[in-house]
């Protein structure tokens, strides 16, 4: 079919019935057609096989803390820039917090508070980086 009666065929309302029509499903290595929900649910049995055998083969725990120490040394290293981003942004919320009283827009006691609490976390947190390391620690 020529793109000009394809052309025709969707303005008339037609074009679907004559269109070749595309699945959603793809071959797999094997040479078998799969649909995408074949495929999710096989991903899905993999995982809840694997949360069951959590409890008699703690595997996961061991890979999921190996994971969790290995990002806790990629943040010890942006630990100073992410100090000082936290500081600029809590420096513009007070900012944002005084343009709003001089507009005659009040914060809100929830938002007011919010702001001092995290203000008063990151200064403990930039002064006392030891102290905060031991009383998480245990």
């Amino acid at each position: 079919m020529t793109v000009i009666g394809r052309a025709r065929l969707r303005s008339s309302g037609y074009g679907r019935q004559y269109e070749k029509r595309e699945d959603r499903s793809t071959v797999s290595d094997s040479g078998v057609r799969t649909d995408r929900r074949t495929n999710l649910a096989s991903v899905g049995a993999v995982a809840s096989a694997l949360a069951a055998s959590s409890c008699c083969l703690p595997l996961f725990p061991f890979v999921a803390a190996a994971g969790i120490a290995g990002f806790s040394a990629l943040l010890a290293t942006l630990r100073p820039y992410l100090l000082g981003a936290s500081a600029l942004l809590i420096g513009y919320g007070f900012y944002q917090s005084r343009r709003a009283k001089q507009c005659s827009c009040r914060p809100s006691l929830v938002s007011t508070i919010l702001l001092w609490t995290s203000g008063a976390i990151v200064v403990v947190m930039i002064i006392f980086p030891q102290a905060i390391a031991a009383l998480l620690a245990g």
